[in-house]
């Protein structure tokens, strides 16, 4: 059974990770579990994914909210789910008649947490809200005064309220007024753009570093400089260095043995991720997860479209959210960084249609989305199988941890 799964981040009122909503596809046309599969094979779907995949490179320790149809809230396809981390998310289409709020009270009495998705007000739905931790209302198809009303109702009763398709800055904080508890969208990597702004001192240490690593041939007693004027890339270099991944013989004490021990290959890499994080350390910590997991997303597709520029492919998903960093317009961002003309065109959506790396762009932003028709699509104009981009974005998903973990931390 073919098996896509993506990942959507929910964070909390300070804009920390509080879990992901998981996204499935296990056919063309269906984005998540809808019934129709036999118990069987729905157990199935979510143990192979979830279990063979890692839950915790999946969710890294966070919540995992899953979508349930009222076949599976009563075939009880959940009991293979840990309860520490898995939210049973109930479709709107289910009708809370008795035996689905029966599954639901039960659910809660074994210490699942429940969220109802995309909720709307209505008398027939209080048993079942009864049961209920969290109720997701969807910002777009809900108007602003009916917004607060459901906030201010449940609210008081002690049931916490999540924003859902948040998209902009001006959501975010007109939901984090109204009183919501968590936000799920795309808001975060939106750039807040302010002018006569200057970039931030350690910012602009952390481009220094990033355009000395982009040049054909590296100096690096050059780079060696940069890094020693900064206590903390000192340490996260050294530290890197001397981390299992390389299981060098002896330590690393120096930064000139940490830049032979890594290489012109490892130390491009290194220093990206790292000034990565330093551009990012005001802004949620989910933007550069999502940048890294792009960025390992990218290469794993050039490899898979037999391409050689696997470099110019990972930085193009590093810097696709640059200008959330800077909050800058993403022209004047990618000014102040040296990348490949395809890189630029790319991420400024100015390549031409039948341009593979753009092509790959669009898979990965679509991805990210669970627009899997879309991906469909753009997976058979980049010549891979859908099968092999599934793959790819769940390796990707699981070395992000690890890799941005030693590199950033």
């Amino acid at each position: 059974m073919d098996v896509f799964v993506a990942r959507q981040a929910i964070l909390d009122r300070r804009k920390d990770l509080y879990g992901y909503e998981l996204l499935f596809r296990s056919n063309p046309r269906e984005n998540h579990f809808d019934g129709t599969e036999s118990t069987s094979a729905t157990s199935q779907l979510i143990a192979n994914t979830l279990f063979s995949s890692g839950l915790e490179g999946i969710l890294g320790g966070k919540k995992g909210f899953i979508n349930f149809d009222r076949t599976m809230l009563l075939d009880g396809s959940w009991s293979i789910l840990p309860k520490e981390i898995a939210v049973i998310e109930v479709l709107e289409t289910v009708e809370p008649d008795e035996p689905v709020v029966d599954a639901c009270r039960r659910l809660r009495t074994l210490g699942y947490t429940i969220a109802l998705d995309d909720f709307v007000h209505h008398p027939k739905f209080e048993p079942l809200i009864n049961t209920a931790h969290i109720l997701k209302v969807d910002l777009l198809a809900t108007p602003r005064r009916e917004q607060k009303k459901l906030v201010a109702k449940y609210g008081k009763r002690g049931i916490k309220m999540l924003a859902e398709k948040v998209e902009t800055l001006e959501e975010f904080e007109w939901a984090l007024r109204t009183g919501f508890d968590y936000f799920q969208g795309y808001f975060f990597t939106k750039p807040v753009v302010l002018r006569g702004r200057q970039t931030a001192s350690w910012k602009v240490s952390c481009m220094r570093l990033l355009r000395e690593t982009q040049v054909e041939d590296i100096d690096f007693e050059k780079l060696g400089a940069l890094i020693k004027n900064d206590v903390s890339f000192c340490y996260k270099l050294l530290r890197f260095a001397n981390s299992a991944w390389f299981a060098y013989p002896s330590d690393i004490r120096t930064i000139e043995q940490a830049l032979v021990v890594l290489g012109e290959v490892g130390i491009r890499r290194w220093v990206t991720l790292a000034a990565l994080g330093g551009l990012a350390k005001d802004k949620p910590n989910e933007l550069v997860v999502q940048s890294m997991m792009r960025a390992q997303f990218a290469e794993r597709l050039a490899r898979l479209a037999g391409l050689s520029d696997l470099q110019d492919w990972f930085l193009m998903g590093l810097f696709s959210l640059l200008d959330a960093m800077l909050d800058e317009s993403l022209e004047c961002a990618l000014k102040q960084v040296k990348l490949s003309r395809q890189v630029e065109e790319t991420l400024l959506l100015t390549a031409t249609p039948d341009d593979r790396m753009a092509i790959a762009y669009s898979l990965i932003c679509n991805y990210e989305l669970g627009n899997w028709d879309a991906v469909t699509r753009f997976a058979e104009l980049l010549g891979v199988p859908m099968q092999a981009v599934g793959a790819a974005y769940l390796e990707a998903m699981l070395s992000t941890a690890e890799f941005a973990g030693l590199a950033a931390s």
